[in-house]
């Protein structure tokens, strides 16, 4: 399992967030998560993260935030991860708007799960 491939998920609901967690454990990923914007920084530039689940109603930064953050990074291996958003209110945000602050694709809330795993292994294999 060295070579497991890391998710961070950044997400406010512990709910949502141990149930993402399950599904994603059960496809052999490693899970890391973070509560708001400013956990999310300290956890793509604490240890090597493939891929970043990231819901925009988070606190601290919201997930556009933290998307252009990472995007700004200095490290190509940090800039480059892709970004999952995940959002209950998809009609706030176009995907204009994602594409411009640097979302890689984009999931609706409530979560479907097949297409989460899809959409990851899309990104992450």
């Amino acid at each position: 399992m060295a070579d497991a491939k890391t998710i961070l998920i950044a997400e406010d609901s512990s709910v949502i967030l141990n149930l993402t967690k399950k599904i994603l454990e059960l496809q052999k990923y490693r899970i890391v998560s973070a509560k708001n914007g400013g956990e999310v920084i300290k956890q793509v530039e604490a240890q090597p993260i493939d891929c970043v689940l990231m819901d925009i109603n988070i606190p601290v930064k919201d997930g556009m935030e933290c998307t252009r953050e990472i995007r700004r990074n200095a490290d190509p291996r940090i800039a480059q991860i892709p970004i999952i958003a995940i959002t209950g209110n998809a009609n706030n945000y176009s995907m204009e708007q994602f594409r411009e602050a640097g979302v890689t694709d984009y999931l609706p809330k409530p979560l479907d799960f097949d297409a989460l795993v899809r959409v990851v292994k899309q990104y992450i294999g």
